[in-house]
């Protein structure tokens, strides 16, 4: 669709932009941003440009401007598919001017460009369903799609863009057709998922381009610093504490209406016995006698929204079973919110079986897998005795390992973003007698050194730490501190690189809102050090025994970010160094290196990694369907081959072995069958923890049968032959 007048000019001289929905309503789109918001902006660039709050504060001038007009853009059009260079060209007036519109809290720039963005992205909704009723889906050229469009220019002109969506639909029939839909159905599908797309942007409102746009501010100054609206604020506040008020279910939007995808055990809406994934809510009501409002076409987190509440309240929901069509009579089921734990990202345990081998005797090591470094500040903060911890979860799984007798401990981070600084210190202290954990650096040079001051250890036996490039932050901060006292070993790949530490600041504090207004900063305020000195920002943590890496440096970590801390040192602070692995390392890497290159499953997995990074550097894929049919044929044979080859050795199968690619996105799919695929994904054969199991178990029999060799490896801890009880 290609406007008569010019975008910009459209839009700058109206008060407000109408874009027509795809369900042929209009919903306006604000050239500017309310009085809050511009009182929000001109409160983070106090923030952002001050020493007093920003670790590495910056001055909002027309150089960092150029920096927020670049990020927007990456930002809304991430893989250039909406804007032309004729549309870039228009926005280039913007590019030195946003720095005074932050500090004027004037963002109408930033409205102006979102308005054209979202009405290019509806245009090209509706130029993508045009394409399902021609007939270009012939599949026996050379032509490819490039999927990865990060680093290439803008397309030159709506022509261009054409190209690529056209390239991009006949794609999305191709995966399907390879899936063994039928053309009739291929259509349907498509239509429909063209339609949400539209639906999706078309719901977007005026908080989405505030947030967007002073996210661009605040990752301009730091890739960590982040702006949070009230209602995203409170979600990742959530994530952080690992707790809700709520009704205990996971929601999934799916075409027009809010879907059940999980509910948590024992939670209010379980204890009902009347919902179950699958079902959907059309309406929500508050109170035992409030009115039911209809919430059939909102966006999720407005449905969510009516739906938590405080703990001890009612809410009421009108349900269509899943089996049910959706204009079925609703079943109205009334729960009680309360507290709810999120299990699924909590600590939990289990054991590995590591057999017998040259001489070394069966042995148990227990597992513990931490997704993430949560605490619920608020709990805590009001006494609740019982309130959510990493560091309290995890002492209860040792405490139950240890009455399993298990000969030791592999405490998984792999893909642990962080979280708490306090979880991470506190963690460390399960381990240790007491001392400085890590070394904290404000803007103004001063180091704090924080550390564990309570005697008592949960753990005092072998213990290892698998790591690899998804594992951040407080992860770092753990890692490298039990690698510097000499505590365990530490396996996998090299961390992500992060260390800085953030803090929310709450905007309505300084007006002292009683009600939340502004929003809240996540902002870098502090540098941390290990008890080494060594910073982990840039570098990570690197591994004693080190996995094959399954991601490049240069693709994922903090050495992606052009803006990043370097690296730096500062003195280290005197630590209890419980013990040195430097004398078994040659030996357990021999050892682990023998064991590999006959181990079909790791075997299989550096495979895999191999194959992900060759087509992930590729950035584009055929559009010929033999050569993509074949490229399938290939992947579910080898499939089926590894598991024969599973069932020949008696190795675990893999749940998903016949898990072919349907061609479907997750909303497309029955939300029931997918939550139990996801379920099964989490029972995938896993070679990496096996053999970190095993690696510490070749530790452990290292240090037992040769006690001389075990004071010398451990010459300072409680109980230098404690890992050969």
């Amino acid at each position: 669709m290609k406007l008569k007048t010019p975008l910009l000019a459209l839009l700058l001289a109206a008060p407000l932009a109408l874009l027509a929905r795809p369900d042929g309503t209009v919903t306006t789109i604000p050239n500017a941003p309310t009085k809050d918001q511009a009182t929000a902006a001109k409160l983070v660039y106090g923030l952002l440009s001050d020493s007093r709050y920003a670790y590495r504060p910056r001055e909002l001038d027309d150089a960092l401007s150029a920096d927020i007009y670049k990020r927007y853009l990456d930002a809304l059009d991430p893989n250039k598919q909406f804007f032309t260079a004729q549309d870039i060209a228009k926005f280039d007036v913007y590019r030195t001017k946003l720095d005074d519109a932050i500090k004027s809290g004037d963002l109408s720039p930033a409205y102006a460009v979102f308005a054209a963005y979202r009405q290019q992205a509806l245009a090209r909704t509706q130029y993508a369903r045009e394409l399902l009723k021609q007939d270009i889906f012939d599949f026996t050229g050379n032509e490819s799609f490039r999927y990865d469009r990060e680093d290439v220019p803008w397309a030159a002109d709506a022509a261009a863009l054409d190209t690529l969506w056209k390239q991009s639909v006949r794609n999305d029939w191709l995966r399907l057709k390879l899936a063994g839909k039928q053309p009739d159905d291929i259509r349907k599908t498509l239509d429909k998922r063209y339609a949400n797309l539209a639906q999706n942007i078309g719901e977007l409102k005026g908080e989405d381009v505030f947030q967007s746009f002073l996210n661009s501010y605040a990752n301009a100054v730091d890739p960590h610093t982040d702006y949070f609206t009230p209602r995203s604020a409170d979600n990742f506040n959530l994530s952080m504490s690992n707790t809700l008020e709520g009704i205990g279910a996971v929601l999934q939007k799916q075409d027009d209406v809010v879907a059940i995808r999980e509910i948590v055990a024992g939670g209010p809406a379980s204890k009902t016995g009347k919902v179950k994934p699958g079902d959907r809510v059309i309406a929500v009501g508050q109170g035992a006698s409030g009115a039911m409002e209809d919430v059939v076409g909102w966006r999720i987190d407005d449905v969510v929204a009516k739906i938590r509440g405080t703990k001890g309240t009612t809410v009421r929901l009108d349900i269509v079973p899943a089996e049910s069509p959706l204009d079925s009579h609703p079943v109205r089921v009334n729960i009680v919110r309360d507290r709810v734990r999120l299990e699924d990202q909590a600590a939990k345990a289990e054991t590995i079986d590591v057999p017998a081998l040259d001489g070394k005797p069966a042995q148990k090591i227990g597992v513990i897998k931490l997704p993430a470094f949560y605490q619920d500040f608020d709990a805590r903060r009001r006494g609740d005795r019982d309130f959510a911890s990493a560091t309290r979860d995890v002492a209860k799984l040792l405490q139950t390992l240890r009455e399993q007798k298990v000969d030791g401990v592999v405490l998984d981070l792999r893909n642990n973003g962080g979280g708490s600084l306090d979880e991470a210190i506190e963690l460390t202290g399960l381990f240790i007698d007491q001392g400085p954990v890590v070394q904290v650096r404000e803007s103004g040079g001063r180091v704090t050194v924080n550390g564990d001051d309570d005697q008592q250890i949960a753990w005092e036996g072998p213990l290892a730490v698998l790591i690899n490039r998804g594992s951040a932050s407080a992860s770092e901060i753990f890692a490298g501190a039990i690698q510097d006292y000499g505590r365990g070993l530490v396996i996998g790949e090299t961390t992500f690189g992060k260390g800085t530490v953030q803090t929310l600041l709450d905007l309505d504090r300084w007006p002292a809102n009683e009600t939340a207004r502004f929003g809240q900063v996540k902002l870098t305020v502090q540098q941390f050090f290990r008890v080494s000195g060594s910073s982990t920002q840039h570098k990570g943590v690197v591994p004693d025994i080190a996995f094959p890496a399954s991601v490049d440096a240069s693709e994922f970590g903090e050495s992606t970010y052009d803006n990043a801390l370097p690296w730096a040192r500062i003195a280290a602070v005197p630590h209890t160094t419980y013990g040195d692995f430097s004398p078994i390392l040659p030996t357990l890497v021999r050892k682990h290196e023998q064991r590999i290159t006959g181990d079909r499953e790791f075997g299989w997995w550096t495979e895999d990694v191999e194959q992900f990074r060759k087509e992930r550097a590729e950035k584009a894929i055929s559009l010929n369907e033999a050569q993509r049919r074949a490229e399938r044929d290939r992947e579910e044979a080898k499939r089926k081959q590894r598991q024969l080859a599973r069932q020949q050795m008696g190795l675990a199968l893999d749940p998903l072995a016949d898990d072919n690619d349907d061609g479907l996105q997750a909303n497309e799919r029955d939300i029931a069958k997918d939550a139990q695929r996801a379920k099964l994904a989490e029972k995938r054969p896993d070679p990496l923890l096996r053999e970190a199991a095993t690696i510490l178990g070749d530790a452990v029999a290292l240090l037992n049968a040769d006690r001389q060799l075990s004071a010398k490896v451990l010459p300072t801890a409680r109980n230098p032959g404690h890992w050969a009880d």
